[in-house]
């Protein structure tokens, strides 16, 4: 079976391909697609967003989407200082990778040196039919001004977020390390739910 990947993410195309391919789903990008389309992300959670994205992609290819969004709380912030929906986007600017790390690391420092984070992530798989939603999260970490040298292309704050059980950057982490903390690792439980929810 086919199916869309409505990200231009690197990082979540390489995750999903290889561990869909082992399913026998095929995963096609929007880059494998040559599809330019850029919905307007005006959700107010991850799972509306991540449904705009999936039928977007869905009505122009008529494959099953899969949608995605992550927001981002952290817990020492002010509720209008929350990043919220709006991970990447500043001031009405869209961020790059090595941007956010800046912006990022500036508010940190602004606030002491170490603040404590939440990733709260929405997934919803479009058919032309129905939408079926999964969320999850991960929290348990935070971020530091000092960011790591090494870098995950498409998720930046992997370079300035510390795992408290192991006090090793995300970038750093292995999977042995990952399973410290089972409820930071959903990988599993969000694949199943890709494989069970794209009917063949």
């Amino acid at each position: 079976m086919k199916v869309v990947l409505a990200t231009t993410n690197p990082a979540k195309i390489k995750k999903y391909t290889e561990k869909l391919k082992e399913k026998e789903i095929e995963v096609l990008t929007i880059k494998d697609l040559g599809i330019n389309l850029k919905p307007e992300e005006t959700g107010k959670n991850a799972i509306e967003n991540a449904y705009i994205k999936a039928k977007a992609y869905y009505d122009k290819t008529k494959i099953t989407t899969i949608g995605m969004d992550n927001n981002l709380y952290i817990e020492e912030l002010p509720e209008e200082k929350q990043p919220g929906t709006h991970v990447r986007r500043v001031n009405g600017k869209e961020l790059n990778d090595e941007e956010m790390i800046q912006y990022y690391c500036n508010l940190v420092k602004e606030y002491g040196g170490k603040l404590t984070a939440k990733w709260v992530y929405g997934m919803v798989i479009y058919d032309g039919k129905e939408a079926k939603e999964y969320t999850w999260s991960k929290n348990h970490f935070y971020f530091i001004d000092k960011p790591c040298k090494k870098r995950n292309p498409g998720y930046p704050l992997d370079s300035m977020s510390i795992m408290p059980e192991c006090n090793k950057y995300f970038v750093n982490l292995t999977q042995e390390d990952r399973k410290k903390n089972p409820q930071n690792d959903k990988d599993d439980e969000v694949i199943n739910f890709i494989v069970n929810n794209c009917s063949k």
